[in-house]
């Protein structure tokens, strides 16, 4: 398998990843808001916007790869 098809699967994978584990911040950020934590919750939700540049990164690496 060549370096490009191999880091096609790579990269697919953590944007899954990512966008999977960014629902669950998302959540977790309601539960703490629920419970008073406001400033704990508006660092989770800065921290989703990092996981969402992240995800931008990753595919525009994608993007780069060449076509099989």
């Amino acid at each position: 398998m060549k370096t490009a098809e191999k880091a096609r699967i790579r990269i697919e994978h953590w944007v899954t990843h990512n966008d999977h584990h960014e629902s669950e911040y998302l959540e977790f950020a309601k539960e703490l808001e629920e419970a008073g934590l406001e400033t704990a919750a508006a660092e989770i939700r800065r921290m989703i916007e990092f996981n969402e540049k992240s995800n931008e990164c990753l595919r525009k690496a994608l993007a780069a790869l060449p076509a099989d």
